[in-house]
């Protein structure tokens, strides 16, 4: 989301690191610049100049201009009033221990509220509590199927009992307390922030459950249009957070930097992807790493936990390290980090790449290659794949003709398997990186 502000402010921060010592005048420019970056970001008009008055406060001081290297002294304080203008610290989304505890999601239509809903239970869920969903948005059509749908997916119980939300939501939480659930997600109707029956309806929800949290899903990408539905639902529903959706798209992130600066409200949970377990929980320090180009190690850390066996990555390590890694542990790990997302997301939060995905338009990221080595693997016979040295000509014709490919990609797979079996030794030995498919030629690998 964020890659034309991070373009933006790496060309603002260069110009600044190839100076010495820094002159007055020479802040005030980067500081222009970087205001007509958050602007053309869609950050709200306060929120940027905001922002900017602490930065400039900051970085007049004398330990930053007199320092030794001011220009760094500078980034950091962008840096650390980034975090500060969308919370400072993660607000940690926390429930009673009471059952049921209630969660009320609102939001204006469109926003991905409804799904928003699914992806809430299946976090809860995960964290060992038992969700129970009520669909109770009446107005948009087919919004009580979608949420019907999306609870069997994630088998996760979904009642919508009458034709009135009070009602429905009344009954849920009746549900929810006899059945012993944990938490009740109650899915309002999407309303436009100027549509007055419809926020009546919600304060009526609101009153009929007495919510523990009422959440708006607020779409990323409406810049700074967020920060007025936002103002309203706080007026209207005593919003207690955020779930900011959408933010694998293409907006310019305003949302993002604007709606807890203006509301007070913290951002609970950000929706990176359309599938129900793309939620994650919000960093101000991560996401102002990410924006800054800093990458972001520390959630690809977590992408990893979550998304891969720890005892079969070791595995793979211990056979690595002893030659006894074979074609059918490579397509294990191929499988393991196809489940981290899409390669150019994963690199983009790596540290030392500015311009997060805009500085790796020009290598060679492609995710469909890890497919193509997986159906060549798949292709091949159990013995060849613990034996990759037995395959000939003639087998890597028939392997190739398995799995749609030409044999030079046969070929170039086996050959970079090698070089992958060679990896411990080489990093052991301080030699480059041998290249894995699919991965681009990044500086180190060969």
């Amino acid at each position: 989301m964020f890659d034309t502000l991070t373009g933006r402010l790496d060309g603002i921060f260069k110009k600044l690191r190839a100076r010495g010592k820094l002159h007055p005048k020479q802040v005030e420019a980067a500081l222009a610049d970087l205001r007509t970056a958050l602007l053309e970001a869609d950050v709200a008009v306060e929120v940027a100049d905001g922002l900017l008055d602490r930065v400039r406060q900051r970085a007049a001081s004398e330990e930053v201009m007199k320092s030794l290297t001011p220009a760094q002294q500078v980034v950091k304080v962008v840096r650390e009033e980034l975090q500060t203008t969308m919370g400072g610290t993660q607000a940690a989304f926390t429930l009673p221990s009471s059952r049921p505890a209630v969660v009320m999601m609102a939001g204006v239509q469109g926003s991905g509220k409804t799904t928003a809903c699914a992806k809430l239970a299946l976090h809860l869920r995960s964290k060992g509590k038992r969700p129970l969903l009520a669909a109770a948005d009446l107005w948009r059509p087919a919004a009580v199927d979608q949420l019907m749908t999306l609870g069997r997916d994630i088998d996760v119980e979904v009642v919508s009992d009458g034709k009135d939300a009070v009602k429905i939501a009344k009954s849920a939480r009746k549900t929810a307390d006899r059945e012993g659930f944990d938490v009740l997600i109650v899915d309002t109707a999407g309303r436009l922030h100027v549509d007055e029956d419809m926020m009546r309806e919600a304060r009526r929800v609101r009153d009929a459950v007495e919510p523990h949290h009422v959440l708006m899903a607020c779409d990323a990408m409406t810049g700074q249009d967020a920060v007025v539905q936002a103002r309203a639902f706080m007026r209207e529903v005593d919003t207690t957070g955020f779930v900011l959706t959408k933010l694998d798209g293409d907006a310019r992130g305003g949302a993002a930097l604007s709606i807890t600066e203006v509301t007070g409200r913290p951002v609970y949970f950000v929706g990176t992807g359309e599938k129900p377990q793309d939620l994650e929980p919000f960093y101000p320090d991560r996401m102002a790493s990410r924006i800054m180009g800093m990458g972001d190690v520390l959630s690809l850390i977590d992408k990893a936990q979550e998304g891969m066996d720890a005892d079969k990555a070791a595995e793979a390590a211990e056979k690595l390290a002893s030659a006894r890694f074979t074609l059918e542990d490579f397509l294990e790990q191929m499988q393991q980090i196809r489940k981290l997302g899409p390669l150019q997301d994963i690199l983009a939060m790596l540290p030392g790449v500015p311009g997060g995905k805009n500085a790796l338009k020009d290598l060679e990221v492609d995710d469909g290659q890890l497919g193509r080595a997986e159906a060549i693997i798949c292709s091949m016979t159990t013995e060849e794949r613990r034996n990759p040295a037995i395959i000939g000509g003639s087998r890597r014709q028939r392997i190739a003709r398995g799995s749609g490919v030409a044999t030079a990609d046969v070929n170039a797979l086996l050959k970079e398997f090698e070089q992958a079996r060679k990896l411990m030794k080489s990093m052991l030995g301080g030699k480059r990186m041998p290249r894995i498919p699919g991965m681009p030629n990044l500086p180190g690998m060969g």
